[in-house]
């Protein structure tokens, strides 16, 4: 059974544990992993987010999130499944440090600049797949509420 925690300031509480409940319990539902969401100031770090590992960087199990605080609902999700992607990466043994050095799939990151980095390339694309299916399993969640409840009335398409 996984969990998480969230903090800080600048986000909604209920978005940030939907979009990460329904990440860990689509494609991790049999694991045990800790992840911890902190939102704060990362402006003068010009990102808008970062994954680690906080156990151990073999088969690590315990993660922190840090996103930038005050960002508006889709950059928000979309930063949300980017820094999941990575922490995906780390469970599935794709990125791990071996020799001191941040590699994917054996090959250290460093080898390439960061636009160019695999792990990075795999996320951006996953954060937009990740943002559509969500919000995709959303209104269909919401549609089917609808239609139980109004029998009567057609759903929108």
């Amino acid at each position: 059974m996984s969990y998480f925690t969230h903090n800080g300031y600048g986000y909604s509480k209920r978005l940030c544990e939907d979009a990460t409940s329904w990440f860990l319990n689509s494609f991790f539902p049999n694991h045990s992993i800790g992840v911890d969401i902190d939102h704060k100031g990362l402006k003068r770090d010009n990102v808008v987010g970062y994954c680690d590992t906080i156990d151990y960087s073999y088969r690590p199990r315990l993660f922190l999130i840090e996103l930038q605080a005050h960002m508006d609902r889709e950059l928000y999700l979309k930063t949300l499944f980017h820094e999941l992607t990575h922490l995906a990466q780390w469970v599935r043994g794709d990125l791990r440090i071996r020799y001191g050095k941040l590699c994917f799939c054996k090959t250290p990151v460093e080898n390439w600049e960061y636009w160019y980095q695999p792990h990075e390339i795999e996320a951006r694309r996953e954060e937009d797949r990740l943002y559509n299916w969500y919000l995709n399993d959303k209104k269909s969640v919401a549609a089917t509420k609808l239609s139980h409840n109004w029998s009567n009335r057609l759903t929108g398409g």
